[in-house]
């Protein structure tokens, strides 16, 4: 087999990620929307793109994640634009990843025959290259199928004027000094109309096309040959194969624990370090409602998990990274904290709503997040917690991030008692949140703990102390509810919240103290719908309700476990792992009643609470 050939992909897998079979699909679209749950993802280190299962690319942000998008058409189908790639005639759909790696394989099938597939962001190769790269590799399989193919890239969410033209004979298309080139061999005579380059081709046993976005943003634009595409195209499988071979997870729920891992890497914007929330802005939480957010933020809230879990799967590198971005991005805010930081640190998130349609009219259509001005104590527990985790994996801390860690927690002593915007960032009144409370108390404990170990000041170390025995009394007193037999939302409240798990997971209290033990019977049978768990209860200051969080549920595995009750979290583990779509992957939120996806995605918190709960559950269990 020649190199590049993409019938030679398969031969090179690690098995680091085993490829299941899933069913043929016969992919379906209402009112030009597919179905969240149908999106499979890209990403080469600096953006995701996200594929239907029709073979249409709807989400590419370019050049970053948090770069305006170039197609958009999951957020309107007639404005958005998309990468569309599919037989002309009826067909079924048939997807995976290749093992160990983030490149998408499709197998469309028709009466006349079968052709794949293979979809990837490109990541480096030996030669100058594309600033970007979204390479589309076509095989015939079976019999001869004709498909057509179009693009239509709208730059800056379709405020820019685009022009169609022509650059050493490669169509592009241009607005300002950003340029996208469409190439291709053996895919047909592109011609460009209405707006769009498109073509038509047919495959046969044996025979391979290939279409590429090439990307240039102020750069010069290269045009690459049909070598250059094909050795970045093995060098990306090499890549993500070496990355996936240093995964260090062996216990049970292994190829979903993997595949979350590939996912998470996905969200890791290398230029940085940082680690997005998710891919995507506003996709909705309910079909319809206002409840559409823009996840393409680092949030401090999930860096320990984000930082536990990457140590624990063995990326030390990414980890080391994130943290050093973390320490650096706060600290342009010293003392003080925003809940979230853009990818390369930058406070700024300022919220704004464009003019799109939405998903399935789900508006308003928002970029930026206002979240940013919020006042979220847990935060200064999420920090803290980092760099207590950070140490006890060997990592330094120089004295002047000593000094600066001491002072985030003398400000947490100072203010551990005020109201905040708590762990969901509602937009209604601020309260006396319960999780922010534990979180606040994690964050005095683990500077008590630096400073024992002489790596932060210790000069106001009986300070800390002694907020920290104040909050834990505020948490036991007002927090608490016996008639629930539970802790609750917020302090004088009988309102429940699924997030005061955190708190467990945390090392607030005692795991297998009888309050942990009833809080998390409790919320499982007043928050569970099915083997999920709902946020919370109770008004957050906006219209209509939300479906499942996905989180919740794995972290009500992990306490589980960590209350003593390690069986039950397994096969909630077993039950849970079902609901990530054809290709592994999870959004914020599932819809109980239907299981679709809901929310931004692929969603990281979902990924990590995974990964999390499987290492959790998996504790005392024998397996191989």
């Amino acid at each position: 087999m020649r190199r590049g050939d993409p019938a030679a992909v398969d031969a090179g897998g690690t098995g680091c990620v085993g490829a299941t079979a899933v069913p043929a699909t016969r992919p379906r679209r209402t009112d030009g929307f597919a179905p969240l749950r149908g999106y499979a993802a890209l990403g080469d280190g600096r953006s995701v793109a996200l594929v239907a299962e029709d073979g249409s690319i709807d989400w590419l942000a370019w050049p970053n994640l948090d770069s305006d998008g170039c197609l958009f058409a999951l957020l309107d189908p007639d404005r958005g634009g998309a990468f569309t790639l599919a037989p002309v005639e009826a067909f079924t759909v048939q997807r995976r990843y290749l093992p160990g790696t983030n490149v998408l394989e499709t197998v469309f099938r028709t009466e006349s025959g079968s052709v794949r597939v293979l979809d990837a962001l490109t990541l480096n190769g030996s030669r100058l290259g594309p600033v970007r790269e979204l390479q589309r590799r076509v095989e015939g399989r079976e019999g001869t199928v004709n498909l057509a193919w179009s693009v239509r890239p709208q730059f800056g969410f379709g405020k820019r004027r685009v022009r169609l033209g022509e650059r050493a004979g490669v169509p592009v298309a241009t607005a300002g000094s950003d340029v996208v080139a469409v190439i291709s061999f053996g895919a047909g005579v592109p011609s460009a109309t209405d707006g769009r380059i498109r073509g038509r081709l047919t495959t046969t046993p044996g025979s391979h096309s290939v279409l590429a976005l090439c990307g240039a943003f102020g750069e010069p634009l290269v045009i690459p040959s049909a070598g250059d595409l094909a050795e970045r195209f093995d060098r990306t499988l090499e890549g993500w194969r070496r990355w996936c071979g240093r995964l260090t997870y062996d216990g049970p729920w292994r190829e979903v624990v993997l595949r979350s891992a590939l996912a998470l890497k996905l969200l890791v914007f290398s230029p940085s370090g940082a680690v997005a929330a998710a891919a995507t802005t506003s996709l909705p939480e309910l079909v319809g409602g206002e409840r559409n957010w823009d996840y393409r933020y680092s949030w401090v809230r999930d860096a320990a998990l984000t930082l536990g879990t990457l140590l624990r799967l063995g990326c030390t590198a990414e980890a080391e990274a994130y943290f050093w971005w973390l320490v650096q991005a706060t600290q342009l805010t010293h003392p003080r904290l925003q809940p979230l930081y853009r990818l390369d640190g930058g406070p700024r998130a300022s919220e704004r709503a464009l003019p799109l349609r939405g998903y399935r009219d789900s508006r308003p259509v928002r970029v930026g997040n206002a979240a940013a001005t919020q006042q979220q104590l847990d935060t200064y527990g999420e920090l803290l917690d980092c760099a207590w985790l950070h140490v006890e994996a060997g990592g330094k801390l120089d004295p002047d991030i000593g000094r600066r860690l001491a002072q985030v927690a003398d400000l947490v002593a100072r203010q551990w008692s005020e109201r905040d915007a708590g762990i969901w960032e509602v937009r209604s009144a601020p309260r006396h949140f319960t999780h922010s409370k534990m979180l606040c108390w994690v964050a005095l404990d683990r500077a008590c703990r630096l400073a024992a170990r002489g790596l932060i000041p210790t000069t106001r170390q009986a300070q800390w102390r002694l907020a920290a025995v104040e909050c834990g009394r505020f948490i036991e007193q007002r927090c608490y509810s016996p008639t629930l037999g539970s802790y609750t939302r917020s302090a004088e409240s009988e309102e429940l919240d699924a997030g005061v798990l955190l708190g467990l997971l945390a090392g607030y209290g005692e795991a297998r103290a009888d309050r942990w033990r009833g809080t998390v019977d409790t919320i499982r049978g007043r928050l569970g719908r099915g083997d999920l768990l709902r946020r919370y209860t109770g008004d957050d200051g906006l219209a209509g309700h939300e479906g499942a969080f996905v989180a919740c549920s794995f972290w009500l595995v992990e306490a589980l476990a960590r209350t003593g009750r390690v069986a039950d979290a397994a096969a909630l583990m077993d039950r849970l792992v079902g609901l990530t779509n054809d290709v592994g992957l999870l959004a914020e939120e599932i819809d109980p009643a239907t299981g679709d996806f809901l929310g931004n995605l692929p969603q990281g918190l979902s990924h990590l609470a995974l990964v999390s709960a499987a290492m959790a559950a998996s504790e005392g269990i024998d397996h191989p």
